[in-house]
């Protein structure tokens, strides 16, 4: 039952993370022709390039999403239970996860002008947020391990490197979001450098920690 529990409280938050990737989609706008036949018959290639703003905003924000969900997956292996604490922290993650497409399209629509600061850093920020919403899931999930897994030196090795990587990660898009307000696409390179981190993060408890 307590496995059930969680399996639903999973299959939920797969909904969601669906949701919110799909919508990131919405951002990118099918250029129109204009009123006035335009001269040059090759005019909407011109049209999609100078959608680059939009085409960066997705693709960042769609596999930061996507790894979001893998390591979401991940996390949940440690999970034996839920209680409320550990319903919370995910619905107050899930919110965070819904929000993202407003950060990406306001990335989008200013990449590309004098406001691009202002936009990257309100976009690096937004990653600031979901990860210290993601160390406070980390620790509903972890008070909700099987009994056997506390003390285990397997399990408590996969807690101390998830925690690590967990405060990497707000530290790194702190720095991000400081370095945006410089430098819009400093700020979203030191985001993206982030991927390594969270694609090759091991959540498994059966292997120790080198």
């Amino acid at each position: 039952m307590q496995e059930e529990d969680t399996t639903r409280v999973e299959a939920f938050s797969d909904g969601v993370f669906g949701i919110a990737m799909t919508l990131l989609i919405l951002e990118i706008k099918v250029p129109h022709l204009p009123h006035e036949a335009p001269a040059d018959k090759w005019w909407l290639f011109g049209a999609l390039l100078s959608l680059w703003p939009s085409f960066i905003a997705f693709v960042l924000s769609f596999g930061t999403v996507l790894i979001m969900w893998v390591n979401h997956h991940g996390l949940f292996k440690h999970a034996h239970r839920t209680d409320n604490r550990l319903l919370f922290a995910n619905g107050l993650l899930l919110l965070l996860v819904t929000f993202v497409p407003f950060p990406t399209a306001v990335l989008a629509e200013h990449l590309n002008k004098p406001s691009a600061n202002a936009a990257a850093t309100f976009y690096c920020a937004t990653y600031v947020v979901i990860a210290l919403c993601h160390n406070l899931l980390l620790s509903a999930v972890l008070a909700n391990r099987a009994p056997g897994a506390v003390g285990s030196s397997a399990h408590e090795a996969a807690a101390s490197r998830i925690r690590r990587a967990y405060g990497a990660g707000i530290a790194v898009y702190l720095a991000a979001t400081i370095a945006a307000i410089f430098s819009p696409l400093g700020g979203l390179a030191i985001c993206f450098s982030l991927w390594g981190l969270w694609v090759l993060l091991n959540y498994s408890a059966h292997e120790r920690a080198s």
